[in-house]
């Protein structure tokens, strides 16, 4: 592992996957979007994936795309999925990965993104309440992202832009 991936976690509606595009240009690096790698990988939605077997399968499966994603030799931007943090294993590769930074945003802002259809329809661990279910997030996840964090970066009055902006100027600018 080379140490140079440049990697955003949060909870999800963050905007880590819009902001580490746009990151990934500003430093000429590629971008991967670790949801999106699991599915590719699985051939089916995080969703149905969740149906079929279960969060448990699916964290051990998404520690292996971390692990994949970060052992590469070419420095990426990566945008992980908002659960990565809760396994130890993953927490260690991410200190370990380069430099992290943890998107946070209010509830309310979360819940203005997300309760669109299709935000929800892509997201299972919403079902139900939609706000209580990411307070619920938030809190059990603020120090775990806090833990793994080199920089932070609070995004709800900022536009992708300016985050990105930002993520860069945290990691020195340097690609």
């Amino acid at each position: 592992m080379t140490g140079g991936h440049l990697v955003l976690v949060g909870l999800m509606g963050t905007g880590k996957s819009t902001v580490g595009r746009k990151v990934a240009r500003a430093l000429g690096r590629d971008f991967v979007d670790a949801d999106s790698e699991f599915e590719v990988r699985q051939g089916r939605s995080i969703r149905d994936f969740f149906e079929r077997f279960g969060e448990e399968e699916f964290r051990m499966i998404e520690s292996q795309v971390l692990s994949d994603l970060l052992s590469t030799e070419r420095p990426l931007v990566v945008a992980t999925g908002g659960g990565v943090v809760l396994s130890e294993t993953n927490r260690n590769l991410l200190r370990s990965a380069g430099h992290v930074v943890w998107l946070r945003a209010s509830v309310e802002t979360l819940v203005k993104r997300l309760s669109t259809t299709r935000g929800l329809a892509k997201r299972p661990l919403l079902d139900g309440d939609v706000e209580d279910r990411l307070r619920t997030m938030e809190r059990d996840r603020a120090d775990l992202y806090q833990s793994v964090a080199d920089a932070t970066i609070d995004v709800d009055s900022r536009t992708a832009d300016a985050v990105c902006e930002l993520v860069v100027a945290s990691h020195g600018g340097v690609a």
